[in-house]
């Protein structure tokens, strides 16, 4: 089994988060969610972006590096939606990364100027539909990252793996959740 930092989306550290850690601690991971905005939900992904973006340029990166600085660095970072970001840097800046997954957006090493460490497999996963999706991102991220796969989805909504949330999809949620808990398996 295998250590897993997962870094919330832009709805702070919700049930649904946690649902998600939940299930990759059932199946015998072991799992940090830290908490970017100290307590702080949203329900609507704009309202939670405004809220990141209310804060110095960095806050969110210097939160991230701070709440996994004591943290094992030969672990699986994942990340969601904004999430994906504090979890690429992490895999870009902390050595011995194991692998990587985004959930509802994928990432350009580029935008840290760096380039993916060779043998980190990762995974994203988006719906074709999403109202976020940014494409250019995903086609480098399919064209800079060897061992990268990206999986896109039929819905239209961008939490599709948050229960509880107008945006669940629960047919392309369990798909990206067993195609996360693979790629844990393979490590």
């Amino acid at each position: 089994m295998v250590e897993v930092i997962l870094f919330h989306h832009a709805g702070g550290l919700t049930d649904g988060v946690l649902a998600f850690a939940s299930a990759l601690r059932d199946a015998g991971h072991t799992v940090h969610t830290p908490d970017l905005f100290e307590g702080h939900r949203f329900d609507d992904v704009a309202d939670g972006v405004a809220f990141a973006q209310s804060h110095p340029p960095g806050t969110m990166a210097r939160r991230a590096a701070e709440a996994i600085a004591d943290l094992p660095t030969h672990a699986v970072y994942g990340g969601m939606s904004m999430g994906a970001a504090r979890a690429a840097e992490s895999v870009l800046e902390r050595p011995g990364a194991r692998g990587a997954f985004f959930l509802y957006g994928a990432i350009a090493p580029s935008w840290w100027d760096a380039e993916w460490p060779a043998g980190v497999p990762s995974q994203a996963h988006v719906n074709a539909g999403d109202p976020w999706r940014e494409v250019e991102a995903e086609e480098e991220y399919v064209a800079a990252v060897p061992d990268g796969e990206l999986f896109v989805y039929e819905g239209r909504g961008h939490l599709f793996a948050e229960p509880g949330h107008p945006d669940h999809d629960a047919d392309s949620a369990a798909m990206a959740l067993d195609r996360v808990l693979a790629l844990l398996g393979e490590l």
